[in-house]
């Protein structure tokens, strides 16, 4: 009886000794959070090197089974993915730049045809109370200015990320590296690692690297796939800007049951400010680029490598939203499936002991 109430005792102490750590750190952030955005700087190559070389290393191994010499192998599919990354960087961002701009050009005349629509809904709409329409007149007003805002931030992202390119040059050198010296970082791991979690956690490692990685290739796979058949689509029907509508399709495919709607928003606002039948294109062109996702690409690309019922995703994502938007929705799986694996680590080892 003693042991379980000093037990208690303890886990009490511990959960205020957290709760107060993570008060202070909240109220101190203000003071080191510059030092955070200096460290976070010096750490993104690395750690954008590291996934990379994450998503490359398999490919590297059946290759090196295959008796071809490790860095040979490396520099087969260093060269093809890095060649085929800056072709399409090189192409693909001065386009959408350019289309970015001519967007932020468009906009006054998007809002003059918002204002027809308008108008034809007050005249569609005139025994209905005026505060109706002051309504719809409010509504008109904050989506310009919520378009002209997000435009003109998307247009600085991608002027800033063709400055970053340069300084990005050294990634390719740490991917290199990280896949030439994977064994070497390996056996460092494991000298960190106290000898009786040496078992458990190789195994822990290899599920996590099983279910998180074959879910992440498939889903860039299938976001390739989608981006493209969407470009395709908006092409053929003729809307405006078809490679950034793609891409904004293709790039929020990633995120789950509520990426294609995130990513049709813009192709519909867009359709809408040239006619009610570019929208009924448009919804359809997405209708069936979806429809080929969820019935052909991704049962084959991804399968159910992840093993998540539908709800527990539905969950994460709506709590990766409120934590860090549309950035905390694309995280919100790959974490759910690691956190998956470890409770199923740390249940397996309860149970079998």
């Amino acid at each position: 009886m003693e042991e379980k109430i000093r037990r208690a005792l303890y886990r009490f102490v511990l959960l205020i000794f957290i709760l107060l750590s993570l008060f202070l750190l909240a109220k101190l952030f203000p003071y080191y959070n510059g030092l955070l955005v200096g460290i976070w700087k010096v750490l993104t190559p690395f750690l954008i090197a590291g996934f990379i070389a994450f998503l490359l290393h398999p490919i590297v191994e059946k290759l090196h089974e295959r008796h071809l010499p490790r860095w040979i192998a490396i520099l087969v599919i260093f060269f093809i993915f890095f060649a085929g990354v800056g072709y399409g960087l090189y192409k693909g961002i001065p386009r959408l730049i350019h289309q970015l701009k001519d967007l932020n050009a468009q906009i006054p005349e998007f809002a003059e045809g918002y204002r027809n629509l308008i108008l034809q809904i007050y005249q569609q709409t005139s025994d209905l109370p005026e505060s109706f329409h002051d309504q719809l007149t409010e509504i008109l007003y904050q989506m310009e200015t919520w378009t002209n805002e997000r435009v003109t931030m998307l247009i600085a992202s991608f002027s800033g990320i063709v400055e970053v390119l340069v300084i990005a040059a050294v990634i390719p050198v740490l991917t290199f590296y990280f896949l030439k010296d994977i064994e070497r970082i390996k056996d460092a791991c494991k000298k960190l690692t106290p000898k009786r979690f040496h078992f458990e956690g190789k195994t822990l490692v290899q599920d996590i690297s099983v279910s998180l990685g074959g879910y992440i290739r498939g889903q860039f796979i299938v976001c390739l796939f989608v981006g493209g058949l969407s470009f395709l689509g908006f092409w053929l029907i003729g809307i405006k800007y078809p490679l950034l509508l793609g891409v904004i399709v293709g790039a929020t495919n990633i995120i789950p049951y509520f990426g294609p709607l995130i990513g049709a928003f813009p192709a519909v606002i867009i359709a809408l400010t040239t006619s009610v039948n570019m929208v009924a294109y448009v919804l359809i062109t997405i209708i069936v680029v979806q429809v080929i996702e969820g019935n052909l690409l991704s049962p084959y690309i991804v399968g159910k490598s992840i093993h998540i019922h539908p709800i527990l995703i539905i969950l994460a994502l709506l709590v990766g939203e409120e934590t860090a938007g549309i950035l905390g929705m694309i995280l919100a799986v790959p974490i759910l499936t690691c956190i998956k694996v470890i409770v199923e680590h740390i249940w397996r080892a309860r149970t079998t002991h």
